[in-house]
């Protein structure tokens, strides 16, 4: 309710004098039974959370009225230790620290090898020409101008190579995956296969014989070259290309709110699929708001609590009376439960919609306040001008008791700092924007990408599959990605196959005729 708002860390920017005394009485008045409450070490006080507030800092003041969600965003803080933990907490920190430390070694471990593959590979052909020209350079043959040529067509091979090498595979990760990526590894074991047996074959054909044919030894190491390029176009395909095509449709379901999303995949592996799905969940679901679920479990809560029956006729009664009076007023209740969670949500969206307009029209008013600001500015001398971030100071305490409101009855109020509406307020000044575009943010929640990444809730991801991580995707494959507050459930689909017919229609099937008769029907 309106009337029962407390003063608010946004009224601190105000220039509301009298509205701040009257409201300091008002907590004068009440702070003498809050006193009383709180003498014995043993009671319970409820204060805010420990969380950042909304707007300002200002802890000077001892009490504050509840607002009307009181019990949904404050923290009962009793005697006993915040900074407990347990043998399995302890067990657990432990398991993810080995789990931690397992996978930076696998990734370096994989890296590294692929590192020292790399570079073997591309000092392979550039060996194969040195080699004859350092040990027996006074016996071989003259090359001649076809085998000058040869290593410009080495050089820009090689050039090629490296360049697609690092286009394709020194990239940054984007996720660590619990196992590791099968096509990578065997592309990596194809082209050891491949060096490991030019270099046996040169070693017993061109080596140990002294093979003086120096133009023979030059197309040999351009041969490892082209080898070395079809492997890289392989890796494309089987890398990149292959998953381009659209092959399954994949159900995304957020396990608390329900909240689902549809994406069309290709031929990937499970932990693959997860990383993408992960990938468009940040972009494509609304942030996850515990409030919220805490709000509609508080609800049934209350329209499920137990009944009493209590006996005031003395304890001789036949207690069988007093079932039947129980189950009656449980049947009754669930039969008029939903018109109360009816008439509940109507009056919050009421409540909703009622503060929104107010929201809208102070932010309306308050940009209307910067037009005028910035016609002033104009015939100010530059140094006088204000920038944008002074400008939002300027106008944001017109609009933050209404902002906050608004926050407070949707429990969007810990994603919105004061610093990052403020950082908001002047990009949308410095880019001319309209209150609107300014609103956007606030009045309908966005994606998880929009906010800081403390509010994220979601950065450990755990994959729970019955199938092997590293199977590719098929019809009917479930598995679940858990992070610490909710869960996403995948459900794997087949796009069916089509089949298309066609049916030719003859041009002169569409022409008419039209019949006129002489008699009408005057």
């Amino acid at each position: 309710m309106d009337t029962e708002s407390t003063y608010s860390e946004y009224s601190h920017y105000s220039g509301h004098s009298k509205r701040s005394q009257r409201q300091g009485s008002r907590d004068r008045h009440k702070s003498p039974r809050s006193k009383d409450g709180s003498r014995s070490e043993k009671s319970v006080t409820i204060q805010a959370p420990p969380a950042e507030p909304l707007l300002g800092n200002d802890s000077s003041r001892t009490e504050e009225t509840q607002d009307d969600n009181w019990g949904e965003t404050t923290t009962a803080i009793t005697g006993t230790s915040e900074r407990s933990i347990s043998q399995e907490d302890i067990a657990r920190i432990g398991k993810d620290l080995e789990d931690t430390v397992g996978v930076d070694c696998r990734r370096y471990l994989v890296f590294t090898v692929a590192a020292v593959l790399g570079l073997l590979v591309f000092l392979t052909p550039i060996a194969f020409i040195l080699l004859p020209q350092i040990l027996w350079r006074n016996e071989l043959q003259a090359c001649g101008t076809a085998c000058e040529g040869l290593f410009i067509s080495v050089a820009f091979k090689l050039l090629i190579l490296l360049i697609g090498t690092w286009a394709l595979f020194f990239r940054l990760p984007r996720a660590d995956l619990p196992r590791l990526f099968v096509f990578r590894i065997l592309v990596l074991v194809l082209i050891f296969l491949l060096v490991f047996s030019y270099w046996l074959f040169y070693g017993v054909r061109i080596l140990d014989s002294k093979d003086l044919d120096y133009q023979g030894i030059v197309q040999f190491a351009v041969s490892l070259v082209d080898s070395l390029l079809f492997v890289h176009y392989l890796a494309i395909v089987v890398l990149e290309l292959r998953q381009l095509q659209p092959m399954f449709t994949v159900k995304v379901v957020r396990s608390t709110d329900g909240e689902s999303r549809y994406y069309s995949l290709g031929h990937i592996s499970i932990q693959r699929a997860a990383v993408v799905i992960l990938e468009n969940y940040y972009r494509d679901f609304t942030v996850y708001n515990p409030a919220l679920i805490t709000a509609s479990k508080a609800r049934a809560t209350k329209h499920m609590a137990g009944l009493k029956v209590y006996n005031v006729d003395g304890p001789d009664n036949n207690a069988a009376g007093q079932s039947r009076a129980l189950i009656a007023a449980a049947a009754h209740r669930r039969d008029s439960g939903h018109n109360e969670l009816y008439y509940e949500e109507a009056d919050h969206e009421r409540r909703v919609r009622k503060r929104q307009a107010r929201l809208v029209v102070a932010v309306e008013e308050a940009f209307t306040h910067i037009k005028r600001l910035q016609a002033e500015e104009q015939q100010k001398a530059p140094g006088e001008v204000m920038d944008p971030r002074e400008a939002a100071q300027a106008i944001f305490p017109s609009m933050a008791r209404a902002l906050q409101k608004y926050l407070r009855t949707t429990r969007q109020q810990p994603y919105h700092t004061m610093e990052s509406i403020l950082q908001h307020l002047a990009f949308c000044i410095t880019n001319n924007m309209t209150p609107k575009a300014f609103l956007e943010r606030y009045l309908s929640p966005g994606p998880t990408l929009q906010y800081n990444r403390d509010h994220w809730l979601s950065k450990h991801w755990t994959l729970v599959s019955e199938e092997a991580v590293t199977k590719g995707l098929r019809d009917g494959v479930v598995f679940v990605l858990k992070c610490l507050d909710f869960g996403l459930v995948v459900n794997v689909k087949k796009i069916p196959f089509i089949k298309l017919s066609e049916e030719f229609v003859d041009p002169k099937s569409h022409k008419f005729a039209l019949r006129l008769q002489s008699e009408t029907s005057v």
